[in-house]
């Protein structure tokens, strides 16, 4: 008996897809942010008092840009994270360089002097949020997700809480700290206090902050959390048109925190 074996050309194996959190706020507000989400097509973003995140389905899609600039308007500002370089016709008017981190052994933990934050805390949390420049942070931010603090005094001195909402995982952010009162480690218990509750309704914790934020780091790191990726988050300009608005976008500064 002869036996042949004939080896032809592999087959060809179907790209992966791509991680959800390498475009988390089109995931978000595709997904668990649906409610919140103004859409043309494939570019969605959250109301201007909300966050002034937009998103694209898919960044290498001109069809997407088409519906971005019917979306924000001719000459209008938008800030779209993890888009290296916009296309012709956009202006790039600003750039940080950002780390992604995940969870990777946090101790969650609840932290029972915490105090949860809502619609009638807001003046306060700007008011801390303009003194430790944490990141972007609205009038209604603080629907997104749960936001704890922590007061002395009657006065709130240390918060964090959640933002983006990409399926099975949650963005912790806004995590600051009064200058007053750093080096208490309050920002590390609300951390580990907001990742319990993550944990509970059985999504991941993740976060974002400044690359050459490497106070923030070292205590992400410290904690449990390890770095995933590199990102950007970019303000650009839409083609045409006079400038119709203006946002801003700041690093995460949460190595000031602690």
């Amino acid at each position: 008996m002869s036996t042949s074996t004939s080896f032809g050309a592999p087959e060809p194996q179907s790209p992966e897809p791509p991680h959800v959190l390498d475009n988390p706020a089109w995931a978000s507000l595709a997904g668990p942010h649906a409610r919140f989400a103004e859409r043309v097509g494939r570019a969605a973003r959250y109301p201007t008092d909300v966050s002034p995140f937009t998103a694209l389905a898919d960044p290498s899609d001109s069809r997407a840009w088409d519906d971005l600039t019917t979306l924000v308007g001719p000459g209008a500002d938008a800030a779209v994270p993890g888009v290296p370089t916009p296309p012709d016709g956009w202006e790039l008017v600003q750039s940080i360089q950002g780390v992604q981190l995940v969870d990777n052994g946090l101790r969650a933990e609840t932290a029972p002097e915490a105090v949860v934050l809502g619609p009638d805390d807001v003046p306060e949390i700007l008011e801390l949020i303009a003194l430790t420049k944490p990141g972007p942070f609205l009038p209604r931010t603080v629907e997104l997700g749960t936001y704890l603090g922590i007061r002395h005094g009657g006065r709130l001195i240390a918060m964090a809480g959640e933002r983006l909402r990409p399926p099975g995982w949650t963005e912790i952010s806004a995590v600051c700290t009064h200058p007053a009162n750093r080096g208490r480690g309050l920002a590390t218990r609300l951390i580990r206090a907001v990742a319990a509750g993550i944990r509970e309704r059985g999504d991941t914790p993740f976060l974002h902050t400044s690359a050459a934020n490497t106070g923030a780091i070292r205590l992400y790191e410290s904690i449990g959390f390890t770095l995933r990726r590199r990102t950007t988050f970019n303000l650009i300009r839409s083609p045409a048109g006079p400038r119709s608005g203006a946002v801003s976008i700041r690093a995460e500064q949460a190595g000031r925190a602690e």
